[in-house]
C-alpha cells in the first residue's frame, strides 16, 4: 500500500544562543511531517500490512527531507526520533503500525547506521494538535546530550481520517549539555547503547 500524502511541511529549528550564552556552533534540529490519508480509519482492521509498509515509504521520505533540510551528508546526523498524531476514525495501533515494524531501516539508511532504537511517540488528536517527537543519539543511546525533543503540529491536521506522520533529525546535541554520560565524540555505536 502507497501513501495518499496531502501535504508535507520541514521545519528546521536553530539555536544561536540561549541562557544569554552564545552557541559556538548552533545547534539544529529537523522535523519533516507528511499528512496521509488513513485507509483504516472508522474501522477495526485485523491487519495492518498496508500502514506498514507505509511507514517504510515514510521512513525513507522523511529521513531524507530532514538530511536535506539541514544541508548535511547522511553520516553527520547525530539524532533522530519519530511520531505520529491520529485523526479521530483512528486508532492508537494505526500510529504504531506505522511506526515500529518497517519506518526505522530506511530512517537508518537515511541517517546513516542508527545503530540505537529511534524513540517514539504517538498521540490520538484533531486539527491542531501538536505533538512532542522524542530525540535520541542515532548510534549510542547513552549519550545523554542528545535526549531531547522538538514540538510540532500542522494547524489543518489531522483531519478525522488522517494521520501525520513525523520524522526528527539533528546535526548535534542540546546547546550546552552538562549532566556528564558518554560524549558523541566516544560514542562507538557498537551495541546502540554505547
Amino acid at each position: 500500500m502507497k501513501a495518499k500524502i496531502r501535504k508535507t511541511q520541514v521545519i528546521v529549528e536553530t539555536t544561536y544562543s540561549d541562557i544569554g550564552r552564545n552557541v559556538k556552533v548552533p545547534t539544529r534540529k529537523a522535523c519533516a511531517l507528511a499528512v496521509i490519508e488513513n485507509p483504516f480509519a472508522g474501522k477495526y482492521t485485523a491487519k495492518l500490512d498496508g500502514l506498514m509498509d507505509i511507514g517504510e515509504e515514510l521512513g525513507d521520505l522523511l529521513g531524507k527531507m530532514c538530511v536535506d533540510a539541514l544541508g548535511i551528508e547522511p553520516k553527520d546526523a547525530q539524532s533522530y526520533g519519530k511520531a505520529a498524531i491520529v485523526g479521530e476514525n483512528g486508532e492508537w495501533e494505526h500510529a504504531a503500525a506505522i511506526l515500529h515494524p518497517k519506518l526505522g531501516a530506511p530512517l537508518r539508511k537515511a541517517v546513516e547506521k542508527g545503530a540505537a532504537l529511534v524513540p517514539s511517540v504517538k498521540k490520538l488528536g484533531g486539527q491542531g494538535a501538536r505533538i512532542d517527537v522524542p530525540l535520541g543519539h542515532k548510534d549510542a543511546a547513552y549519550v545523554r546530550s542528545h535526549f531531547d525533543g522538538m514540538e510540532v503540529g500542522l494547524p489543518d491536521a489531522p483531519r478525522a481520517n488522517e494521520i501525520v506522520v513525523c520524522v526528527a533529525v539533528t546535526d548535534s546535541g542540546r546547546p550546552f549539555p552538562r549532566v556528564g554520560g558518554l560524549t558523541h565524540a566516544e560514542a562507538e555505536g557498537k551495541d546502540g547503547l554505547r
